[in-house]
């Protein structure tokens, strides 16, 4: 039974209207362990963009509130170079004003350490402006998401069926 025959097998579970959370969940372990981080970046940027699944924003705050301190400096610095100055300078008012993250940031990239003080709604509203200004965010976030796959079980169990479906079409 190859890869494709897996992932057949793992959607139809998926797709039965008795699947739990929990099915859900165990398939995309079994599907993230076997097909390329690229298919996955593929089937999460689907997921972002689709009018299924919550606003891109309030999944990528979820994703982000479940992050370690490392990989919420990654997602801030890809949110941060889409959005320019004007991102820093916004992210910087929402933590904490004066003396805030502005100040910190040598040469606008955020360490962990700093990354760390932001909250999921600060990167919420940095994540809509930057889908706004660039809509090419949702493709880099899914892409450093894909990286992740423990994490991307954040956004819940509809949108990772609907991010398998995509993954699984893409494969045939």
């Amino acid at each position: 039974m190859g890869v494709l025959d897996d992932l057949g097998n793992v959607l139809k579970q998926v797709t039965t209207s008795d699947a739990t959370s929990s099915d859900v969940f165990a398939a995309f372990d079994h599907v993230a362990g076997v097909v390329p981080a690229g298919d996955l970046a593929s089937g999460l940027a689907h997921t972002f963009q689709s009018d299924q699944t919550p606003p891109f924003e309030q999944m990528v705050a979820g994703l982000f509130g479940q992050s370690n301190p490392q990989q919420k400096a990654g997602l801030l610095n890809h949110l941060l170079a889409a959005l320019g100055p004007a991102g820093l300078a916004l992210l910087s008012g929402k933590a904490g004003g004066p003396g805030g993250l502005a100040a910190l940031a040598g040469g606008g990239t955020l360490t962990p350490q700093q990354a760390a003080r932001v909250s999921p709604e600060a990167v919420q509203t940095l994540a809509m402006q930057a889908a706004a200004k660039d809509p090419s965010i949702m493709d880099k976030a899914a892409g450093f998401y894909a990286q992740h796959p423990a994490l991307v079980k954040a956004i819940g169990a509809g949108a990772l069926a609907l991010l398998m479906s995509k993954v699984s079409s893409t494969r045939r």
